[in-house]
């Protein structure tokens, strides 16, 4: 299996479901704007979303798809599909008791994870009302991503890359035809996650039967693979979704900041994720299993390798563009949001976050790369303890922050947090001897940071100020920013090929 070209196609999946996410954002901001509505589904929305990256994509990913590969190489056919069954059967008694927990006590969740709404009953109340819709969704995402799972490892990674763009769908179908049906409006949002589930979980079905891996869920208590994914789960909810706790505690303290502060960190987030799903996201999913299979086969070497190809395109790919969020903030957000009810003042708050969010990209997306070096392994405490501690900087970072930069300071904060726990994910694999750097990394850097000069150049003289941006009818800009960020992409890689680097050089192929 060619690792590039499967980068590339789970890449060109996340992009289809991308484009249409912020065609749901760019109708959410025109129909709702950024008040009492979005704040109260924002919150109500994270919830579930935070437990379905702590649970589902984080946790489960990294305690699960290591033992399935596992499995996998060493096992029969039947013992793995064993092992598919047995865990379908925790998680679906676990999840609908944590569903069921989740509407009952919906009201003091949203005491909890957002206490200054307590002072205003009318957005306290809707909160609550929007959280009981949505929670299911926890119950349906963390079985697409045991079905994703399964997928992955056995190399059919388009269909868990493309399952997303069913809820950005179910969102788009919601806010156009049943906003106006239902009072509010913005509850059409949150049934719009509940459908979203269903359909992504009812769309991976066919695939598992076509490779005769279709849970048949059954207990069987004495089964040791499944009783080690549980294990593994425990730390793996802390290790890997710091940067969703940070997240959630950031709109605890935004709750406390003017209206509107919960929806400005959420648009500004929504653009960081562009880049961090076509990357961190698509990297992350190939490299666990591939890790996974190498270090089964005791292939020290090739992991050792395998881990310095996904830094080198990493930092080739992602510090562009982090420089491009923070120059074409404006023209961004502008583009994108500023329609309806979404106002200047709201572009000029969004672009400070985004400019915040920005400097920690890099930092978010080594993450997803050097986290699975111990994931894969089945080392679950080193990056635990780097988490703990990097979650402890990043609420001190937000109380130093707060006052002086508002809610930029809660996105520097988790910037500078994830940086954190980068550099020690990265020391520890060297000092383990787990990571050894492949020659001609210095030679490498100075070429990207050559090419990234001349990008940021490009983009300075050609972007245009902020009042043109507000000023420009949405048909201009969308026309600009295309132009803009064109000339913005061909003058890095151009200058990347004129200083001899080859995207052909990055192909790789991985242990089946």
């Amino acid at each position: 299996m060619n690792l590039l070209k499967a980068f590339a196609a789970v890449s060109s999946m996340t992009l289809i479901s991308r484009i249409l996410g912020f065609v749901r954002d760019m109708l959410i901001a025109r129909i709702f704007g950024a008040g009492i509505a979005t704040d109260a589904f924002f919150v109500a929305f994270r919830i579930p979303n935070l437990l379905r990256r702590m649970f589902a994509e984080g946790a489960f990913s990294q305690a699960f798809v290591p033992i399935l590969s596992e499995y996998k190489n060493n096992r029969t056919f039947e013992e793995t599909h064993e092992l598919i069954n047995h865990i379908a059967a925790l998680m679906m008694v676990a999840l609908f008791i944590v569903t069921l927990i989740g509407v009952i006590a919906a009201p003091l969740i949203i005491y909890v994870s957002a206490p200054g709404f307590s002072a205003n009953p009318q957005k306290f109340a809707l909160t609550v009302e929007l959280l009981q819709i949505v929670f299911p969704y926890i119950l349906f995402i963390s079985l697409v991503s045991l079905a994703a799972g399964v997928l992955n490892t056995f190399g059919k990674f388009s269909v868990p890359a493309f399952t997303p763009v069913l809820l950005n769908l179910s969102f788009i179908a919601c806010a156009l035809w049943l906003a106006p049906l239902l009072d509010p409006p913005v509850l059409a949002l949150a049934w719009a996650v509940f459908i979203g589930g269903v359909l992504q979980l009812a769309f991976q079905l066919p695939f598992l039967v076509r490779i005769k891996l279709l849970p048949r869920p059954h207990f069987k208590s004495k089964d040791a693979g499944a009783w080690r994914v549980v294990k593994q789960m425990g730390p793996a909810v802390f290790g890997v979704s710091v940067g969703q706790i940070s997240l959630l505690i950031s709109t605890i303290f935004a709750s406390f900041l003017i209206t509107g502060s919960v929806s400005w960190l959420y648009y500004a987030d929504r653009l960081m994720e562009f880049p961090a799903g076509l990357l961190g996201v698509a990297l992350g999913t190939i490299l666990l299993p591939s890790l996974s299979r190498y270090y089964t086969s005791k292939s020290n070497d090739e992991y050792s390798k395998l881990l310095d190809w996904g830094l080198r395109l990493t930092v080739m790919m992602t510090l562009p563009a982090a420089v491009a969020l923070a120059l074409l903030a404006t023209p961004l957000i502008s583009t994108l949001f500023y329609h309806g009810e979404f106002s200047a003042n709201d572009v000029l708050m969004t672009r400070n976050a985004l400019i915040a969010y920005s400097v920690g990209l890099l930092g978010l997306i080594l993450i997803k790369v050097l986290a699975p070096g111990f994931y894969a392994r089945q080392n679950i405490k080193t990056p635990v303890k780097i988490a703990a501690i990097t979650l402890v900087i990043t609420q001190l970072l937000n109380l130093a922050f707060i006052i002086p930069l508002q809610h930029a300071g809660l996105a520097l904060a988790i910037s500078l947090g994830a940086w954190f726990n980068a550099s020690l994910l990265y020391y520890k694999l060297r000092s383990y001897h787990i990571y050894q750097p492949q020659p001609g990394w210095l030679t490498f850097f100075v070429k990207v940071l050559i090419a990234l000069i001349v990008m940021a150049i490009v983009l300075w003289f050609i972007m245009g100020d902020t009042t043109l941006w507000l000023e420009s009818s949405s048909v201009e800009r969308i026309i600009r920013l295309t132009w803009v960020v064109m000339l913005g992409a061909t003058s890095y890689f151009m200058a990347l090929w004129s200083l001899g680097i080859r995207f052909k050089d990055f192909s790789r192929r991985s242990i089946e």
